[in-house]
């Protein structure tokens, strides 16, 4: 990733943060070198702030930190797109974005797919879905075979509602899965859309 700090006379370049989950546009901050050193080796968004003259980590004051999914570079090699996690509203005003726009999925199960990365980069003891991804992809794995079983007995009984509730269960483990194979929902959805071409 080559990135043209020298562009502006200052040494940074815009960094525009977007929710990984929803795609919603979190933020705007700016980025030196330093910073963008820090974000990758640290895992959690951090800028160059104009005002203090110094590295800021999003959240190190009051908890709500961005933790980094994905960073792209544009054409021009002077603006980066930084996808992430966010905990907690993200605008110092207590806003869920700068724009005061509520961050929200038009599409659940994204928003899922970034509780489930959150879990999995920030494991708690409580956390079913930590516990069962430090198990490793053997056992994730086993547990989607099982839980595709029970939605194969419930589909030839009559009870909708444990037809859907082992359903839910079957998409859930998958999608923890997918994570453990380095891919995403998005993934998924370019596959079947190229088959629809």
């Amino acid at each position: 990733m080559q990135i043209d700090f020298q562009k502006s006379a200052d040494g940074l370049v815009p960094a525009i943060i977007q929710d990984a989950a929803t795609q919603k546009v979190l933020m705007l901050g700016y980025m030196n070198q330093e910073a963008l050193e820090k974000t990758l080796n640290e895992k959690k968004v951090t800028f160059f702030s104009r005002s203090k003259q110094r590295l800021w980590t999003k959240g190190e004051e009051s908890g709500n930190f961005l933790f980094l999914q994905d960073i792209k570079v544009d054409c021009d090699a002077d603006t980066l797109l930084i996808k992430a996690n966010p905990v907690g509203p993200v605008c110092h005003t207590g806003a869920d974005t700068c724009w005061e726009e509520k961050n929200i999925s038009n599409d659940f199960l994204y928003e899922l797919e970034g509780i489930i990365t959150d879990r999995i980069n920030n494991p708690t003891e409580n956390s079913y879905t930590a516990k069962l991804f430090a198990r490793g992809i053997n056992k994730m794995a086993q547990k989607v075979g099982e839980e595709a079983v029970e939605v194969v007995i419930e589909a030839k009984d009559d009870n909708n509602e444990l037809f859907l509730n082992e359903s839910a269960d079957l998409l859930f483990h998958y999608l923890i899965l997918l994570q453990a194979k380095g891919f995403t929902l998005s993934d998924v959805i370019s596959v079947l859309k190229q088959r629809h071409k």
